[in-house]
């Protein structure tokens, strides 16, 4: 029941933040230089203002801002983002396309930091003062000071020019016509270098950050009397050191949400993989109003769930943290 109550407490906060996010990210990108129906105009070839004029009517454009945001926020009350100005169709229908392109990528990246950082951190925790330890320490370094967008050209230069390997941009091979495991393991094919480059900033944090927590809590008297008594090493190691060690590091993940999202962005231009990061960068140049709004609050939504979910981990990693507000 407790547990119930406190995640009935942080979906009303979740709900807070993402009208607080919405409105500021309305007023922002508003405030930005630039007019889609200028935009619009131009493409079309027409320099009429009266033409002009006639778009900003036809998409709302001339009413006062106030009573564009509350038209806006009566869209997302039933789930409708508007029509995009450039494709003039849904935005819902172009965010849905590019969404489960962005979760893969993502999701991917998110798996593999973790999973790669967690174990190097815990192999350089528990070879303290070796090579092994330096090797790792020294790799993290590197990674963690390297740009992802010049980490992402470096190894389509190595990994698709050079060597030829691995392909250097797209999800799927143009113009093959794969069905069942064959399509899959080829956008697996596409996917391991963006989502290697993606993750390889976040495998540097939660390295440092996961063998720091270790050697921290192998000086903890519950280690030492488990020892004392004899446990296995494998078992202290296993149930009380990467439990206890986790506990940072699921509060580095709940961050990450966001800071990946963001990244997903270079990496998707980089790689042209069609996510909604690249959607975003293209909306953004074309002054597309609503499907821009529309990538951040799905964004946002995705993020503020991330931070619940790491709430969530916090309780069940370790049950002496009470859930409060």
């Amino acid at each position: 029941m407790e547990r119930l109550l406190f995640f009935a407490r942080r979906c009303l906060k979740a709900l807070l933040v993402i009208l607080c996010v919405i409105a500021i990210n309305f007023a922002l990108i508003r405030a930005a230089p630039g007019d889609p129906a200028t935009i619009l105009a131009g493409e079309a070839g027409a320099v009429d203002a009266g033409f002009v004029e006639r778009i900003r009517k036809d998409y709302g454009l001339d009413q006062p801002l106030p009573v564009q945001f509350v038209a806006y926020l009566q869209q997302l009350a039933t789930f409708n983002f508007g029509t995009s100005y450039r494709e003039n169709r849904p935005v819902q229908e172009i965010i849905f396309e590019k969404l489960p392109a962005t979760l893969l990528l993502t999701l991917s990246a998110f798996v593999f930091s973790v999973v790669v950082g967690v174990g190097l951190g815990m192999a350089a925790a528990r070879r303290a003062g070796t090579w092994v330890d330096a090797t790792i320490t020294a790799a993290s370094l590197v990674f963690f000071a390297m740009p992802l967008f010049w980490f992402g050209l470096l190894a389509i230069v190595l990994f698709s020019v050079k060597l030829g390997w691995l392909p250097s941009y797209g999800m799927s091979t143009v113009g093959a016509d794969l069905k069942g495991w064959q399509a899959w393991l080829d956008v697996g094919h596409h996917l391991l270098l963006p989502a290697v480059t993606l993750g390889l900033f976040y495998v540097a944090v939660y390295t440092r950050v996961t063998r720091a927590a270790a050697i921290e809590v192998m000086d903890q008297d519950f280690v030492k009397t488990a020892r004392a008594k004899g446990v296995p090493e494998r078992r202290i190691w296993r149930h009380h050191i990467l439990r206890n060690a986790l506990l940072p590091v699921i509060t580095f993940v709940s961050l990450q949400a966001g800071h990946i999202l963001g990244g997903s962005v270079l990496v998707e231009t980089v790689f042209a993989w069609p996510g909604i990061g690249r959607l975003a960068f293209d909306a953004l140049f074309q002054r597309d109003y609503n499907l821009l709004l529309a990538v951040f609050f799905v964004s946002s939504v995705m993020v503020v769930l991330f931070n619940l979910v790491a709430d969530l981990l916090y309780s069940i990693a370790d049950p002496r943290i009470e859930l409060q507000t």
